[in-house]
């Protein structure tokens, strides 16, 4: 299974939801809080084509984007696939 980075920020109810959508799924995922990590959140927004919102997915190498299209890409049938690369 391909690595799960998700940044995210204290309180945030799109990442809770997207966080709850992965473990539900039984995905293991590396989570970067950003709320108080200026330079964290340089990296996330660079990584992310200068995308500043949380939360930011990536699945591998690849932008997954927010929570919106985590849930879209799962509707989908298009996640699993993408997570076992």
């Amino acid at each position: 299974m391909k690595p799960v980075t998700i940044y995210s920020t204290m309180m945030c109810p799109y990442c809770s939801a997207a966080k709850n959508l992965l473990s539900r799924k039984g995905v293991k995922y590396d989570e970067i809080d950003v709320t108080f990590a200026p330079g964290k959140r340089s990296d996330m927004t660079r990584r992310a084509g200068g995308k500043r919102s949380v939360p930011q997915i990536f699945i591998g190498e690849a932008h997954v984007g927010g929570c919106d299209e985590l849930h879209a890409l799962e509707q989908a049938g298009k996640l699993d696939p993408m997570l076992k690369g």
